[in-house]
């Protein structure tokens, strides 16, 4: 063997060496285990991008997503978009890399979205409180608006908490420790003066009898010193009007202000999106305030790229929201409450100028 082939020989041997460390990578790199053990290879990331978006003025799986029944329902045009984040966690290290070359996800720590304290279980029931919340919430800043009555409607009792056995779904809460309530939001404040272990006195309307619990607070999992009831609320119109938010496997917030725009659309004369293609998002108070959320440049990215014309984002989100979105001819709107929104919407609609994110 000469000296050239020699060294082709030697150069052989270390490339086919060099082969078996970067094949053991590539599979470590795939794998969400250890083989033979419970041993976990996933990422402490999560992948944050655009989700699905949904019309509140149509209909998901042939059901209206908001359905409103006990009242005269005006006819609707256009489209009010609520707008979803899409999160992909447990993700191997490919998997995060590969969405991070090649896709617009950003990748975030996972504690940023799922509380490292919590087991699944638990983040989901959060999540649903979260969502549940954000519908009462809707309701109650809509029937505000709209000069309606309301009460508070217990939806669900969560399990093993201080409320379990004592209130029922259903249940109408009137009054706590002697003050009338008629909002959630007046219920939560009263439990959160109190402390883990104090008791609150409950006035509940069951059927067609008032009753009366006393119940000692518990904690919440989250944080031992918070008190917690352990239900979830919703809002009732007092007037016979029910209002059903029909859509599945959506948690968090940020549909409040979309949600009560479409309760308001559905309950007034007109269009209050004059026939236009709208999207938005937000968290929305009772009293009309709507406040930030996350993930707001990935909403309104996939918004503009389904020829959404007006997007409604909360002012404290709008540095968020028209970041890398120079190209698009989609007007983002600024707004701080839900009357700001319809304004925005009403102008839009009339060709006046609209208080924009700029």
């Amino acid at each position: 063997m000469n000296a050239s082939s020699t060294r082709a020989s030697r150069r052989t041997r270390t490339l086919a060496w060099g082969a078996v460390p970067v094949l053991a990578l590539t599979a470590l790199v795939s794998m969400d285990h250890v083989p033979g053990t419970d041993i976990a290879l996933t990422v402490p990331y999560a992948a944050e991008g655009p989700g699905p978006m949904f019309d509140t003025l149509g209909e998901v799986e042939g059901t209206p997503v908001v359905e409103i029944d006990g009242a005269s329902v005006d006819d609707t045009a256009g489209e009010l978009r609520m707008t979803t984040v899409s999160v992909r966690s447990n993700m191997t290290l490919a998997q995060a890399l590969g969405r991070w070359l090649t896709t617009d996800d950003t990748l975030v720590p996972v504690e940023q979205v799922f509380p490292p304290n919590l087991n699944p279980e638990e983040i989901e029931q959060l999540n649903r409180q979260a969502f549940t919340s954000s519908e009462a919430a809707a309701t109650v800043a809509a029937m505000n608006h709209l000069g309606r009555p309301v009460e508070i409607a217990v939806v669900d009792v969560l399990p093993d908490s201080a409320a379990t056995g004592r209130i029922e779904p259903e249940d109408v809460i009137v009054g706590v420790d002697g003050s009338d309530v008629d909002k959630p939001g007046q219920v939560q404040e009263l439990v959160r003066a109190k402390q883990p272990g104090d008791q609150i006195t409950l006035e509940l309307r069951r059927g067609g009898e008032r009753v009366s619990e006393v119940i000692e607070l518990g904690a919440n999992p989250q944080d031992e010193k918070i008190p917690m009831l352990g239900v979830l609320m919703g809002s009732q119109p007092t007037d016979g009007v029910d209002v059903n938010f029909n859509l599945q496997d959506i948690g968090g917030p940020s549909a409040g202000m979309i949600f009560s725009l479409a309760v308001i659309d559905k309950l007034s004369d007109g269009e209050l999106n004059a026939g236009r293609k709208v999207a938005g998002t937000g968290t929305i108070a009772e009293d009309g305030t709507v406040g930030p959320i996350g993930g707001i440049g990935h909403k309104v990215r996939a918004a503009a790229a389904d020829g959404v014309e007006l997007f409604l984002a909360p002012a404290a989100n709008c540095d968020q929201a028209v970041s890398g979105n120079d190209d698009s001819d989609m007007v983002i709107a600024r707004v701080n409450t839900l009357d700001e929104a319809i304004t925005a919407m009403a102008d839009f609609g009339a060709g006046r100028d609209v208080a924009t994110c700029s």
